[in-house]
């Protein structure tokens, strides 16, 4: 028998601090798509679904903490120290909106139709911009009477449909908000803070990491059950294969490996690779991939078959 075939990574440089967030866009109509990646640089990078450069998004004057891509492709969001978030056109480069906030931004995330944009951060406050009239105040979704939106910095923000946002909080509660009403509809605790939350959009599930656990949430809460696994160590982020569903991926700010589990939490790989804490890993929407980011200033794209022919790898059959 042959032995296994070593995953080689690509890595992709440009970014001179730590990564700090990435993110791939859906399968687009020419069957590609793109991944963004956030970074202490402050210029989030749009990359090929092959890993290289297409263009830096410059005009954030702090460290990028959370960068999505519209469904569609043609958008991009950020959000950072500078106290701002940003909507992007992704074809140009060129930033289309720049929305003040009074702390750092965490997380944004756009709506579906790209006509709307969510952001959270060390407000704790969550807010929803109307990208038709950017020139409007922005909403606030809070907590019955209280004038925040979570006990603690948000974490994570992301679109479940048309009208239904989530959020993620360090107080270690997920809230589900009606964004027509703007009121919370429901809500689920972790006894540890959320230290990341991810929509796998094919699964249509939320992927959370909260101290040891890592969780698998209907984006919807209809009654189907949340999928828990205790982890051996805290993992800073984690996906899901959005095809296979038989396999998650995990960073880890206390090593500098990248870890695959099967859906029983078995340790399946470590990979080394990175010289620093693992902060996110990404699968791509075809699941033929997945990326990690790192405090070693690296992006590195990982095989899910190693040995396969796909994009810039050279199959060895």
């Amino acid at each position: 028998m042959n032995p296994p075939i070593k995953s080689t990574p690509l890595v992709a440089p440009g970014h001179t601090r730590p990564v700090t967030h990435l993110s791939f866009s859906p399968i687009q109509d020419d069957g590609t798509y793109l991944l963004v990646s956030s970074c202490k640089d402050g210029n989030p990078m749009l990359r090929e679904w092959t890993g290289d450069w297409i263009g830096t998004f410059l005009g954030h004057k702090g460290a990028v903490w959370s960068s999505k891509i519209s469904l569609d492709g043609s958008r991009a969001a950020s959000g950072s120290a500078d106290f701002t978030a940003k909507v992007w056109d992704s074809y140009s480069g060129n930033a289309l909106h720049s929305f003040p906030h009074n702390h750092i931004v965490r997380t944004v995330a756009l709506s579906p139709t790209a006509s709307k944009l969510l952001t959270g951060g060390q407000e704790k406050k969550v807010r929803i911009f109307d990208l038709g009239r950017p020139d409007a105040d922005a909403d606030f979704l809070f907590d019955s009477n209280n004038s925040q939106s979570h006990d603690g910095t948000v974490k994570s923000v992301v679109w479940a449909g048309e009208h239904t946002g989530v959020t993620a909080g360090e107080d270690g509660k997920i809230k589900w908000w009606d964004l027509r009403t703007r009121k919370l509809t429901t809500s689920l605790a972790f006894p540890n803070p959320i230290t990341s939350m991810e929509l796998s959009l094919p699964t249509q599930r939320l992927v959370v990491t909260s101290g040891n656990t890592v969780a698998f949430i209907p984006v919807l809460p209809n009654g189907q059950g949340t999928h828990s696994l205790a982890l051996s160590y805290n993992p800073s982020s984690a996906s899901i294969h959005p095809v296979q569903q038989d396999r998650f991926v995990t960073g880890n700010s206390g090593d500098e490996w990248v870890r695959v589990h099967g859906m029983d939490g078995e340790e399946r790989e470590v990979l080394k690779g990175h010289h620093g804490p693992v902060h996110c890993v990404e699968f791509s929407p075809d699941g033929e991939m997945y990326a990690s980011g790192s405090e070693d200033g690296t992006i590195r794209l990982w095989q899910t078959t190693p040995g396969k022919s796909y994009g810039l790898w050279q199959g060895t059959s």
